[in-house]
């Protein structure tokens, strides 16, 4: 017993020693600079060798030319991910440093997983840890002092692009970028129950130090929908005031004060916590404050990842068994809702802790500005608008059929680990397929693509020859929202709207006027119910009365000339 507890002693020893000697930027400075890349990925890896508790490893690319790392925290030292989930532990996902201007989680999570390492904080046994140190590696090396001008500290940070200047919490869905390919591998790869992104907030002035973006619970829906609002996130808000930080959620204000309250948003498939919801897992966006000192918001991020791993464990078997049953219910269910609109009429009062506001000229335009006292704050009940309802349901067809052509569509699928296989042969299959009668473009560049949007479609019922390779996918699997939401073209982040099938948006065959003029005619004789199409248009259009050219095309694209490729949605559905 004497020699059990003076190993014990001994090993106490070695990791104050080694604490001491792994001190971080943030606490060397008293809390006002950052680690570099260079210095976060040594600390981990120096903890790691120092720790049984703690292993990093090499993950995929990122756009700059270095690997994602993962960090798996097991108090047991087993890291085998089947073991793992074979066992039933929960897995809780932290990604830091999507936006390396927003370092707190970087650091936080330094000085967490030291803690436990140095037994100061008891990872629950039931529980793994997973961190990703830094996620967009490319903004955290593009290092400055003049980045996020009104953030208070630290000194010096990463900026908001990647390697490609891209906004990697726009890109989850489309996966332009190494770094979204990378982390979509070892999400599936955890399958994490709970997924926390940590963040830091712009927007308006208020004495809270850290905001919660949760799941949209009505978008999440269901029973987890019901959970994550009514118990988790609410276990979240009664932790973290016993911590000194009263929450609330993420201030959705801009250019306005938020004294009457404010509406939520639905967060789609193209940000991390609308990603994990295609997935059941339960997401959370934590975003401190912008304008409170550095060491305040890393010690509110520390103590909330501390609060969600202690939740997480210790409703561990309740979590799990929502998750399982939702992908059941998803595996069966009839219908999805692609399409969400906000409810204007229910809400939820919130203490709000803020600043009053007012308007004084400015110094620079000489126009009224918005500013707010922070010698007058003050606390009120506020009501937050925070429900949706579905807008757009579609029916979930019995199989996808994609074309093997659309192979950048297919291998995003793939790597979403989607059951799918190619057709073996030739074959003739009545499909559902869907036209495109409108949309509307983005006219300026968002995170290199240009939005489609307000998707109008018409549906016909054909058969169709598909050729040998083509992709059939059935709907009856794990994947089956993430395939609703990214294959159905009304789908806010559906691949159509990411302009992955924007080759069919442009006619690419057509004719000569001066040739087609007598094959038109001759047409027109054959197909006299065409003929009064054609002059009834005339007769309620005069723009198109008077264009000789347009009518031309009016037969054409009402003929079996015209291309079938043109504006049909190349993803067909399977009805029976």
């Amino acid at each position: 017993m004497k020699r059990i507890i003076f190993c014990g002693m001994m090993l106490l020893m070695h990791y104050s020693v080694l604490s001491q000697n792994m001190k971080i930027p943030f606490e060397s400075s008293d809390g006002s600079q950052t680690s570099t890349y260079f210095e976060t990925i040594d600390f981990w890896k120096n903890l790691a060798e120092n720790s049984e508790k703690i292993q990093i490893t090499e993950k995929g690319l990122t756009d700059s030319g270095f690997p994602l790392h993962l960090v798996l925290i097991s108090n047991s030292g087993e890291f085998d991910l089947k073991k793992i989930q074979s066992e039933n532990k929960s897995i809780l996902l932290i990604n830091n440093g999507i936006h390396p201007g927003e370092p707190d989680g970087i650091d936080a999570s330094m000085l967490l997983a030291r803690d436990i390492s140095d037994c100061k904080f008891k990872l629950p046994d039931n529980l793994v840890l997973a961190i990703i140190p830094v996620y967009n590696i490319g903004g955290m090396l593009n290092r400055s002092e003049n980045y996020r001008v009104d953030q208070n500290g630290p000194d010096e940070f990463g900026s908001r692009g990647n390697g490609q200047n891209l906004d990697l919490n726009r890109d989850y869905i489309k996966c332009d970028s190494k770094n979204a390919r990378s982390f979509t591998e070892i999400f599936h790869e955890l399958n994490p129950d709970v997924f926390v992104d940590n963040h830091v907030s712009n927007g308006a002035d208020y004495q809270h130090v850290m905001t919660l973006l949760t799941s949209q619970h009505s978008k999440l829906g269901g029973e987890m929908g019901e959970y994550i609002n009514r118990v988790f996130e609410p276990a979240m808000y009664k932790s973290m005031q016993k911590k000194g930080y009263d929450l609330i959620p993420y201030v959705n204000v801009w250019g306005k004060t938020p004294d009457n309250g404010w509406n939520e948003y639905v967060d789609s498939p193209r940000y991390s916590s609308g990603f994990g919801t295609l997935w059941s897992s339960f997401c959370f966006v934590p975003e401190t404050h912008m304008l409170k000192p550095y060491a305040q918001r890393v010690d509110a991020t520390y103590e909330l990842m501390v609060s969600f791993i202690e939740f997480t464990s210790a409703n561990s078997k309740e979590i799990k068994s929502l998750r399982n049953q939702t992908i059941a219910k998803e595996i069966s269910q009839k219908e999805f809702t692609i399409g969400w609109k906000h409810n204007p009429d229910k809400f939820q009062y919130y203490l709000f802790k803020g600043f009053e506001a007012g308007y004084k000229k400015s110094e620079v335009s000489g126009l009224d500005r918005l500013y707010y006292d922070r010698n007058k704050p003050y606390e009120k009940q506020i009501p937050i608008y925070n429900q949706f309802d579905a807008e757009i349901v579609v029916k979930k067809p019995q199989a996808y059929i994609i074309p093997q052509g659309w192979w950048k569509v297919v291998d995003l699928l793939k790597l979403n680990q989607v059951e799918m296989k190619q057709l073996e042969k030739d074959t003739e299959i009545e499909v559902e397929v869907y036209k495109i009668e409108n949309y509307e473009a983005a006219p300026v560049a968002y995170e290199s693509r240009h939005i489609n949007s307000k998707v109008e479609i018409s549906k016909t019922l054909v058969k169709k020859q598909f050729r040998k390779g083509d992709w059939y996918i059935p709907m009856n699997q794990k994947a089956n929202r993430f395939l609703m939401e990214t294959l159905e073209p009304q789908a806010m982040d559906s691949y159509f709207a990411w302009n992955f099938f924007d080759g069919i948006l442009q006619q690419k065959e057509g004719f000569s006027p001066y040739v087609f003029e007598d094959i038109a005619a001759q047409y027109l004789k054959e197909n006299p119910e065409l003929r009064k199409k054609l002059e009834a248009k005339k007769n309620s259009d005069s723009e198109f009365a008077q264009n000789a050219y347009a009518q031309l095309m009016f037969v054409y694209e009402n003929s079996s000339w015209t291309e079938p490729e043109f504006m049909q949605y190349p993803v067909f559905r399977v009805l029976n």
